[in-house]
């Protein structure tokens, strides 16, 4: 058996596991994938000062992200059907970011429910909101969250239309699969994801179905879903949002220095630079390369995070010295769920977390309150 040490190990064997629509659907972009390579490649091109002869003992990466203690600067970020990358898959991914102390943000369109989640776990977890055109639909989820005493909405921006991603228009990407001669064949290579789905009751959007009138099978809710993402949604709709929740509030999607200042005009605790995994608009500059203007712009007035690209404690590492106090990881904790469910997301942040930890310790640092761009190569950075 091959030894996981990378999360690319992951990867890979993530890609031999799950259907290939299913898999297609979480390593992929929209368009050319232009934006999508650049999230991942942008972050190689920065460089590291090495540092010697420093004390590298009592090492710590613990900080905060919106007042919640965290074991590293490291969220998991909300990825839509991670249950059909590995069954329960969003039930097993809460509970390995709960045993290593980070938060877990779950998608509206999860597999697994948010009272699924909330019954399976006992730290708070957060919950990513879209909003539909339903708003009672919408209002409904917010309260549900509550109920479920999540500790934060995150509210994304940047997913009022659909990005045309290719390879799930070709693969026919539908949820559960449907019984095409493709399909089935590809299934049949998948003896291990087969029988996980057989065992679990969870098979359709667990925070759709049975939630909206009228939706109650796969026919309906294809329908609905595909009639709802909202293309009205705009900067006063999230006024009524952050007052029908009431509790912590994160953008996600913000790219854009004239958008950041929105947010914190809005009120928000935080904002997540973001260009949706390059799954929306192909051609956007990378989130890393957008990052550095958007913390200049809003300096202390609302706490910045990020996701796109991060592959390694390294990227985490990089993203926080250009100001980023909170990462998120989508498709590199969908590798390891694909992998091997849960033990294989608890060595997704069991390797990020390593990387992290030596990489700022060879940068002459032991606390990663103490990292700051002085770490990084001049020249070699966004905004250097």
């Amino acid at each position: 058996m091959t030894v996981i040490t990378t999360i690319e190990d992951l990867r890979q064997l993530a890609q031999k596991r799950v259907p290939r629509m299913f898999y297609d659907y979480a390593d992929s972009g929209s368009w050319t994938e232009s934006t999508y390579r650049a999230n991942e490649a942008d972050f190689q091109s920065i460089k590291l000062r090495q540092r010697v002869a420093v004390n590298m003992e009592n090492r710590s990466t613990a900080t905060t992200m919106v007042g919640v203690n965290v074991a590293m600067p490291v969220a998991i970020a909300p990825t839509g059907s991670a249950g059909m990358q590995h069954a329960d898959g969003e039930i097993l991914a809460a509970r390995a970011a709960e045993k290593f102390g980070i938060p877990y943000t779950l998608s509206t369109m999860s597999i697994c429910s948010i009272e699924d989640i909330a019954a399976s776990t006992q730290a708070p977890f957060w919950f990513q909101l879209y909003v539909m055109r339903d708003r009672d639909f919408s209002e409904r989820l917010i309260d549900r969250a509550k109920a479920a005493k999540c500790g934060a909405l995150v509210l994304t921006l940047d997913l009022q239309i659909l990005g045309q991603r290719h390879k799930d228009l070709k693969n026919g990407l539908s949820v559960p699969p449907k019984p095409t001669l493709a399909a089935l064949a590809n299934l049949a290579t998948k003896p291990r994801w087969v029988l996980g789905m057989a065992g679990s009751k969870h098979r359709q959007f667990g925070n759709i179905v049975g939630h909206v009138k009228g939706v109650d099978d796969m026919s309906s809710l294809s329908q609905w879903t595909a009639q709802q993402f909202d293309p009205r949604l705009n900067w006063g709709d999230v006024e009524w949002i952050k007052k029908r929740w009431g509790g912590k509030l994160i953008l996600k999607g913000i790219q854009d220095v004239e958008d950041a200042k929105l947010a914190v005009a809005s009120g928000a605790d935080a904002l997540i630079v973001s260009n949706h995994g390059g799954r929306q608009l192909d051609g956007a500059e990378s989130s890393i390369r957008a990052l550095p203007a958007i913390v200049d712009a809003v300096g202390p007035q609302i706490e910045v995070h990020m996701d796109g690209g991060i592959r390694s404690g390294q990227d985490v590492l990089k993203a926080w010295a250009l100001g980023a106090r909170g990462t998120y990881i989508g498709r590199a904790h969908l590798y390891g769920l694909g992998a091997m469910g849960e033990a294989g997301v608890a060595k997704t942040l069991e390797i990020i977390h390593k990387e992290l930890d030596l990489t700022m310790a060879f940068c002459g640092k032991t606390r990663i309150e103490q990292v700051d761009k002085g770490i990084l190569l001049p020249g070699t950075y966004p905004g250097a």
